[in-house]
This record gives structure tokens, C-alpha cells and sequence, in this order.
């Protein structure tokens, strides 16, 4: 089992989350779906450890190929260095900032935005995809997924997140006497499909390709996601890092024992969009 003490280490990240094979096929399915060509400038916002601005590089690979990795966070964009500077074949450059203000930091237009596994975290959505597709060449793309949005938890899964919740409350409870802040718990409001592709044609784009893709997520998997900062602040506001990542490490563990399970599902939400 995951340590939070290892957490600690990756400063809560989502690297050892995106390392999973699963988490690899569904931004390479991504990628696949964009059609990228070789030589193209590419936009990697909120990348994170920098798992699919590899995936995105291998891609374009090609002279003149650039790919501007986009992250807030200077921890991550340290690991995503680490990562890729083995890497050959595209100019990969790094900029710490947010999606908010992506028309400040890349001042050139680009072939293709990327937004992998983030775009619900944005509270002003309209607002970031102006700013993406004014980023944009006049037929540049704009790819995104991801397994945060009304019908990400299939229904023969619905037990298992039960579980999950409710074991972690109580590990967080009789270990550290905590409990969640629930007036700090921002309403972060999950959209489904349809309401993500309204978004997309009321700021100036049209779907390409949309799909589905489930995930059978291991225990592994569960641990993983419950080392990462955000994700831990989302299901468990103002609980200290290191009790929310052992507390959810442990509430996965428990109810995946009492369910005899090996896997659960999860379901992400791939799209396609170029500009209209």
C-alpha cells in the first residue's frame, strides 16, 4: 500500500497517478482522436507532472515542433523537468501559470490545446475557453478529457464510492479526530456531456469527436489519486494533507476488502473541438 510518507516526497502530485497504464491509454486515446502532425506547436495546459506532454511531443515530434507545457503548480512543472529531459525530438518548454491567463503567457498562435484531467476545476469555464480559443489558429483544436463530470461513476460502481467515502470519514475521525470543513467545501458543480459541449458552442467551437471511455481502475489506482493535493482538498476540504492522503489510502483499501473487489470502474469523457 501507498505511504503517505511517499506522498510526501512527489508533494502530493499527481505523478504516481499518472504513471498507471490506464491513466496512459485514455490521454494517448486522446491524443490518437486529435490527429496531431509532426512539426506542430502545441499547448499542454495544466500539465501536471507532464505525463501527456510526452505523449503530445512523441507526437509531433519533427523539426520546428514545440510543446509549451502550462502548469501552476512549480512542484509539478519540477517533476515534468525531471521527466521529459531525457526527451528528443520537440522543443518542450515549460511555463508556471494557469489556465486563466493563457493569452499572457503563450502570445503566438498554436495548432492545438490540450486540457488533460483538469477542466473541471476551473470555476470560470467561459472565461478559460476564450482565453484558449484566442489561442488558437483559425483551425487549431482544442482536446480535452476528463473522469470528473456527472456520469464519470458508472451505476455498478455506486457502491464502491459509498464505501469509500464513508470508511475514509471514519479512519479520519478515530486516527486524527478530524473531520471535513464543509464550509470550506467549495460547490465545485460537475457538468455532464451535454452541458460541456453546450459550453464549447456558446464560446466559439464545434465538436469533432466525442467518446466514452471506461476505465477499470485497480486498487492501486485509488491509492494513487488519494496522495494528489487536489484531490484530497475536493473530497476532503480543510483537512491537512498527510491525514486526507492516509485517510482516503485506507478508506480505499477497507471498502475494496469488504466488497471482494480487484478493480472498479470509471468512466472519462474525451472531446474534440475545433474552433467554429
Amino acid at each position: 500500500m501507498t505511504s503517505t510518507a511517499d506522498a510526501g516526497q512527489t508533494g502530493f502530485t499527481l505523478d504516481r497517478f499518472a504513471q498507471h497504464p490506464f491513466y496512459l491509454e485514455v490521454n494517448k486515446r486522446l491524443v490518437a482522436l486529435t490527429q496531431l502532425a509532426k512539426g506542430q506547436r502545441v499547448v499542454d495546459l495544466g500539465a501536471g507532472t507532464g505525463a501527456v506532454t510526452k505523449l503530445i511531443a512523441q507526437a509531433v515530434a519533427n523539426d520546428g515542433a514545440e510543446v509549451i507545457a502550462v502548469e501552476p503548480s512549480e512542484t509539478a512543472i519540477e517533476v515534468a523537468q525531471r521527466n521529459l529531459e531525457e526527451f528528443r525530438g520537440a522543443v518542450v518548454r515549460f511555463i508556471e501559470g494557469g489556465a486563466e491567463m493563457l493569452t499572457q503567457l503563450v502570445k503566438k498562435p498554436v495548432d492545438a490545446v490540450f486540457f488533460c484531467n483538469a477542466i473541471h476545476l476551473v470555476p470560470e469555464k467561459d472565461h478559460v475557453l476564450h482565453e484558449i480559443q484566442q489561442t488558437l489558429r483559425e483551425d487549431g483544436t482544442f482536446s480535452f478529457n476528463t473522469s470528473f463530470y456527472m456520469g464519470a461513476e458508472p451505476p455498478e460502481a455506486e457502491q464502491f464510492y459509498r464505501k469509500w467515502m464513508i470508511k475514509s470519514l471514519r479512519v479520519l475521525k478515530k486516527e486524527y479526530g478530524l473531520s471535513p470543513d464543509k464550509t470550506r467545501a467549495e460547490a465545485r458543480h460537475r457538468l455532464t456531456e451535454d452541458e460541456y459541449v453546450a459550453l464549447l458552442l456558446s464560446n466559439g467551437f464545434k465538436v469533432r469527436d466525442k467518446e466514452v471511455v471506461k476505465v477499470q481502475m485497480p486498487l492501486s489506482g485509488f491509492e494513487a489519486i488519494s496522495q494528489y493535493s487536489l484531490w484530497i482538498e475536493g473530497v476532503l476540504p480543510g483537512v491537512p494533507l498527510e491525514a486526507g492522503a492516509h485517510a482516503l489510502t485506507e478508506g480505499a483499501r477497507l471498502a475494496f476488502e469488504e466488497l471482494g473487489i480487484t478493480e472498479s470502474p470509471r468512466n472519462w469523457l474525451l472531446v474534440v473541438a475545433s474552433r467554429a
